[in-house]
């Protein structure tokens, strides 16, 4: 099968168009034909094996999986003994191995139903982000005040629309280019981070892979309100952005605002609520650009550039 190939850690350069043997089913695996996959920063971090400590996972010398991509979209070619709950034939979406090539493994409690009002390719712009999302939002309540750091992007586009379709005022905080975006998902006030600070206060905010101190961002929350780190870039080669994460589950315990660092895995029942979501029309993915299989290094180029708005989606044939 033609898939995305890497055998070293590096620049999306090291991400070549090869043929590699379809992989092996096992008894609780399902294999999908992929349709469409999802491009997200979990890529990017096992590409170019940074931050380092994430080698324990991502594989100490090269890649673990030569392989990457884990959002998916496509039809169930076949399933193991074990898997009872889908069957040859099924259009699902999710969380696979390997999903940059014309098939890919996942396990069935990671997958779900693909949204019937969605195509493949905006059903694989879903997974990763949208449940990411679903947990960083939680819980909100008509006329909350929400901030959204980061709002243009795969993350930030669900979070906009979950927080206003719970009823909350969301301002959203993005560049120019992506302004137009965020407001078509129902922003009510849009900040532009590249020519106006941030103010005013808020009973959540949302960080998406940001920088921003964290006396900053709790200084515009209200006293009991919630913070929610999400993803964390920058930072040195070791430990990447993983400094806030850690500080905000040291300094919880001594403040009455919630501070939080959600760690967001895929699963069928967050698939089934957003798939409920999005089937009644709350919630739609916003795909920004689409890319062929073989132009899969330049879409994890231009995700690490942060130019491009919405999420971006590999199709595949």
């Amino acid at each position: 099968m033609r898939a995305i190939v890497q055998d070293e850690y590096g620049p999306p350069h090291m991400l070549s168009l090869g043929e590699v043997p379809i992989p092996a089913r096992g008894a609780g695996d399902v294999l999908i034909r992929v349709h469409a996959a999802g491009v997200d920063y979990g890529v990017w971090h096992v590409m170019t094996g940074l931050p380092l400590i994430g080698r324990l996972g991502f594989g100490l010398r090269r890649p673990r999986n030569r392989v990457p991509g884990m959002d998916v979209a496509g039809v169930v070619e076949s399933v193991g003994a074990d898997v009872t709950a889908f069957r040859p034939g099924d259009e699902v979406y999710g969380a696979a191995t390997g999903a940059y090539a014309q098939f890919a493994l996942a396990r069935p409690g990671k997958l779900a139903r693909m949204p019937a009002n969605l195509s493949f390719t905006e059903a694989a712009a879903v997974p990763v982000s949208g449940v990411t999302a679903l947990r960083a939002v939680g819980q909100v309540t008509a006329g909350e005040k929400v901030m959204v750091i980061g709002a243009g992007g795969g993350v930030g586009s669900f979070a906009t629309q979950l927080a206003v379709a719970g009823g909350a005022h969301v301002t959203a905080v993005c560049s120019t280019a992506k302004a137009d975006l965020v407001r078509s998902l129902g922003a009510q006030a849009v900040i532009d981070y590249t020519r106006e600070p941030l103010t005013g206060t808020y009973d959540l905010i949302i960080d998406i892979a940001g920088i921003r101190p964290l006396a900053l961002l709790r200084g515009l929350l209200t006293e009991r309100g919630r913070l929610a780190i999400v993803g964390g870039e920058g930072g040195g080669r070791w430990f990447g952005g993983l400094g806030r994460p850690l500080a905000v589950r040291l300094i919880t315990p001594f403040t009455r605002q919630r501070l939080d660092a959600p760690i967001s895995l895929t699963r069928t029942a967050d698939l089934d609520t957003l798939r409920d979501l999005i089937e009644a029309g709350a919630v739609r993915p916003a795909v920004g650009r689409t890319y062929s299989l073989a132009e899969a290094s330049t879409a994890v180029g231009d995700l690490a550039a942060g130019n491009a708005p919405g999420k971006l989606v590999i199709t595949i044939d």
